[in-house]
């Protein structure tokens, strides 16, 4: 087809545990359906018409007798409950070992060899915390010394966090590179630059200078095989980062979702035919792992309010899917994300009604319904393209 296929990953929106939730500590997460709970029901006009509550029981946002959109939700096929991890599986990269994990700290040898590459005068942490957390009980010392903050979580994922008049983001950022090279034999996924600013203990507040460098993924995912046929890829929000910039054509950065809603607008009101690729990150940066329901339901509403300009500014033949990359729970225990299905929502504009695609056996069931739509075969994954166009 000649036309523009958009996928928004509504980070962290998960819509109720997989079968196997209980291996990961995380039975009984549902992070729509019970944020919805929590905060006496979800106001999403626009998603209740196209299906949402079809899904998953979600207070406040009933099943649609007749949705606008088509339905279904997907089950994670590769062991884990990331970032890196739910967005190659779209991809058509299913893993089966995960990336590993450090719930005690990286290992002192890793850290040398860290220290020699990266040049950075020493660290602080070294542990399993919330970034948050970890500010204020290190920020202030990372100022005197200018010792970058190191942690990571329940994800394999190297944090280094540095304040923006003490560390000059390219250093910060040369640092990250570093910390992937090195972490790479250890089976590390991800690094993420976490800068922040603020005068002092309280004060401080992580900045959308963030930037994630992922491991580089395997060769032959949806994205590589867009390229080689000549389809344009747009990527909006932290997507170059997680595949490591392979197959993108152009990167936009946002900060927050509402900048991120606003640029996916501007960019299909013009946009030729090819993939768009959206990440909205505060659900989960800022209120999953916060563990905040009010802020995640009020995320929520933001997007939902920011869907009929979207649709507006779509073409005849376009197609616009919304799903997650993972869980984050924001009532459960913890800090962490949760292990569960992806909801899926997908849009076609000349259609006056949407299929139930039922529950998805892999994520990569998505990235072979964009393969299909632009003649390509995927790697693996059962598309849905003809139930929804």
């Amino acid at each position: 087809m000649a036309g523009r296929f958009a996928v928004v990953v509504i980070d962290s929106c998960g819509a109720g545990a997989l079968p196997d939730a209980g291996e990961y500590g995380d039975a009984g997460s549902n992070t729509l359906g019970n944020c919805a709970r929590k905060v006496g029901g979800l106001q999403l006009a626009n998603l209740q018409r196209w299906g949402l509550g079809n899904i998953t029981e979600i207070a406040g946002c009933p099943p649609a007798a007749k949705p606008l959109a088509s339905f279904g939700r997907m089950q994670e096929q590769s062991q884990g409950k990331d970032t890196t991890t739910g967005h190659w599986e779209m991809m058509g990269i299913v893993l089966d070992k995960g990336f590993t994990t450090f719930p005690h700290g990286f290992p002192e040898e890793l850290m040398r060899e860290w220290l020699k590459l990266s040049g950075a005068p020493g660290y602080l942490g070294n542990k399993t915390a919330s970034g948050t957390v970890i500010l204020e009980e290190l920020g202030a010392e990372h100022v005197r010394t200018g010792f970058p903050i190191v942690y990571t979580s329940a994800d394999s994922v190297f944090q280094i966090a540095a304040h923006e008049s003490r560390v000059p983001l390219q250093t910060l950022y040369k640092w990250c590179e570093a910390a992937r090279a090195v972490g790479k034999p250890y089976g590390l996924a991800r690094v993420i630059a976490r800068p922040f600013v603020g005068d002092g203990p309280g004060k401080f507040q992580r900045t959308y200078n963030r930037r994630d460098f992922s491991q580089p993924p395997p060769k032959g995912m949806v994205l590589d095989l867009l390229a080689e046929k000549g389809v344009r890829t747009t990527a909006v929000g932290k997507i170059a980062d997680i595949y490591d910039n392979h197959g993108i054509a152009e990167s936009v950065h946002t900060e927050g979702n509402a900048d991120g809603l606003r640029k996916t607008r501007e960019i299909l009101q013009s946009m030729p035919p090819g993939f768009l690729f959206v990440n909205l990150v505060d659900t989960d940066m800022l209120y999953g792992h916060r563990r905040d329901a009010i802020g995640y339901a009020r995320s929520l509403r933001e997007i939902d309010v920011a869907l009929p300009g979207i649709a507006a500014v779509l073409r005849e033949g376009d197609v616009l899917a919304l799903t997650a990359d993972h869980g984050n729970d924001p009532t459960f225990p913890g800090t962490d994300h949760t292990r569960e299905y992806a909801p899926l929502i997908v849009y076609a504009k000349e259609r006056s009604a949407g299929a139930d695609l039922g529950v998805r056996q892999s994520f990569c069931d998505l990235g072979a319904t964009v393969a299909q739509y632009f003649g390509v075969a995927a790697p693996r994954g059962r598309s849905f393209l003809g139930a929804v166009v």
